[in-house]
């Protein structure tokens, strides 16, 4: 039996790193091999010492080729064996091993922005803007909505992969989605979302839009795109007072995560558009202009979880999510 192996993995482009993947041949459904490729291409090794290793972690489905074939999420490592410098998954290893005691759970939300050469969907082919924002959110009808077709076969591509996929919605801005993920460990959470920005890069090649997770596509009275981050431990599902807790750790440590939270995010985090500023943190019950928002059912159940709606849709999962577990279970210890 003969399988389509597409090895999927993040390179080391600067600011924010890129999807890359080719395919591999094998000859049977047994373990999955370990893989080379140029480093020197992606901007993980000099050409000199070009040579870079991949690593299977995460396997599922292959939904666009179908049959046995299959996406296969990979690593990096260096020719020794040990996690690459641009190997931003084995940190978060070692912090939710750390911590796994705890049990965390994340859901994450990620806006995208289609578009078609230079100007989101719903926008004017060249020069001006469509109807201010207000419609577009959650919105059904042509005048409205645009690019569900694109949608529709991505949540259908990542229901056929196996992921863990709890829905979507159309954004504020016209041309921009999302898609949650979730809720899954910190790890597990994270590789999936890898795998459904691929699909989604993937399918958009189908339908001739391109994909872009820019926090800030457009300038101007429009709102960004983030990937808002659902949390919680054992301890916040079962008591208000661990929630608080949570939520005051990220505080004390809050230039960090910003500074980590993707390229680009003092554009997003003005203050502005669902946003707090990115040099103030707050949080609050309900508060879309908090930095954490405490939603209402938590407060009045007393019990669940919290949203960092700080981080943008360009974010390093493996990051955030190491970087939220690392605050919060430690304080919450």
């Amino acid at each position: 039996m003969t399988i389509k192996a597409e090895y999927i993995w993040i390179d080391g482009t600067q600011p924010t790193a890129l999807l890359r993947s080719k395919t591999k041949i094998l000859s049977s459904s047994g373990e999955l091999p370990i893989w080379g490729f140029d480093g020197s291409s992606t901007n993980q090794a000099p050409g000199r010492a070009s040579d870079c290793v991949l690593k299977p972690v995460f396997s599922c489905p292959d939904p666009i080729r179908g049959g046995a074939n299959l996406l296969v999420l990979c690593e990096v490592l260096l020719t020794d064996m040990t996690p690459h410098p641009t190997n931003t998954r084995a940190p978060l290893v070692e912090v939710a091993t750390k911590y796994a005691n705890q049990e965390p759970l994340f859901g994450i939300e990620q806006e995208y922005t289609m578009f078609r050469g230079s100007r989101p969907l719903g926008f004017p082919d060249h020069t001006g803007y469509p109807a201010p924002q207000g419609p577009y959110y959650c919105g059904v009808g042509a005048d409205d909505i645009y690019g569900r077709p694109l949608v529709e076969a991505h949540l259908d591509a990542c229901i056929a992969a196996g992921l863990s996929l709890s829905g979507i919605n159309a954004e504020v801005m016209p041309g921009q989605w999302e898609f949650q993920v979730g809720p899954l460990g910190p790890v597990e959470c994270s590789d999936q979302l890898w795998v459904a920005r691929w699909l989604l890069h993937r399918i958009g090649e189908d339908h001739g839009i391109s994909v872009t997770l820019h926090p800030k596509p457009v300038r101007g009275d429009w709102n960004g795109a983030g990937c808002h981050t659902n949390f919680s431990t054992k301890a916040m599902r079962e008591t208000y007072d661990a929630v608080i807790g949570a939520a005051e750790a990220l505080g004390k440590n809050a230039a960090e995560h910003v500074a980590n939270y993707g390229h680009g995010i003092e554009d997003r985090l003005t203050g502005q558009h669902e946003t707090a500023p990115f040099d103030e943190f707050s949080y609050g019950v309900s508060d879309r202009g908090a930095s954490v928002r405490i939603p209402w059912q938590v407060a009045q159940e007393g019990r669940g979880y919290i949203e960092d709606r700080r981080p943008n849709a360009n974010m390093d999962p493996y990051v955030v999510t190491r970087l939220m577990v690392d605050t919060c279970c430690s304080a919450l210890a």
